[in-house]
C-alpha cells in the first residue's frame, strides 16, 4: 500500500513539474523543472522494478541531454542584455518550486532504498535486457530518436544565428567587437 502512495507522490511531482516546465517563460527555468521532471520519472522507474532504467533516465535525460540544452541556451549568446535580464529572473524566490519538489523526491527515494522490500516490483530490468531491447526490435526507434535529438540541435543552431544576424549591434553586446 505504501508503495502505491509513493508511486502516486512521484507521479504528482511529474506532472506538476512538467505542467511548470511548459508555463515557464524563460528556457532556463524551463529546463529547471523539466530535470526535476525527469528525475521524477526515474524515481517512478525504481519504485516499479527497473532500477537499470531509472539510472539510465537520470544519466542520458537529466544528464546528458539537459547539458545539451543548456549548451545551445548558452551557444545562442544573447550578450549583455539578455545576461542583466537574466539577472533580474535568477532571484532565489525562483529555486523555491523545484527545490521543494526535488527534496520530496529525494526523501522518497531514501525511504523505498531504506526499506528492506525494494522496489515494488519481483523482477528486476538488468542492463543486458535494455540492451537487447534497444539493439534488437527497437533499434529503428532508437536511431530516429537520436536523428531527432540533432535535427532539434541544428534547428535551434540555425534559429538563434539567425536572430544574431538581425539584432543591431548595440543588442549583441560586446560579440562583435572581438571580430
Amino acid at each position: 500500500m505504501l508503495e502505491i502512495i509513493l508511486f502516486y507522490i512521484a507521479a504528482t511531482v511529474a506532472l506538476v513539474s512538467t505542467i511548470l516546465a511548459m508555463t515557464r517563460a524563460n528556457a532556463i527555468h524551463a529546463l529547471i523543472y523539466l530535470i526535476v521532471s525527469l528525475l521524477a520519472v526515474a524515481v517512478i522507474f525504481y519504485l516499479i522494478g527497473a532500477p537499470f532504467v531509472a539510472a539510465l533516465e537520470i544519466v542520458i535525460y537529466a544528464g546528458a541531454i539537459m547539458v545539451l540544452f543548456v549548451f545551445v541556451i548558452m551557444m545562442l549568446n544573447l550578450g549583455a542584455k539578455g545576461d542583466a535580464r537574466e539577472k533580474t529572473w535568477m532571484r532565489p524566490s525562483v529555486w523555491v518550486g523545484p527545490a521543494l519538489l526535488t527534496i520530496v523526491l529525494f526523501a522518497e527515494l531514501l525511504y523505498v532504498i531504506s526499506s528492506a522490500e525494494g522496489p515494488v516490483s519481483t523482477g528486476v530490468v538488468g542492463a543486458k535486457q535494455v540492451g537487447l531491447s534497444l539493439f534488437g526490435p527497437y533499434v529503428l526507434a532508437v536511431e530516429i530518436a537520436s536523428m531527432l535529438l540533432l535535427a532539434g540541435l541544428v534547428g535551434s543552431f540555425h534559429l538563434g544565428r539567425r536572430y544574431l544576424d538581425r539584432a543591431p549591434s548595440s543588442e549583441l553586446g560586446h560579440q562583435q567587437e572581438g571580430e
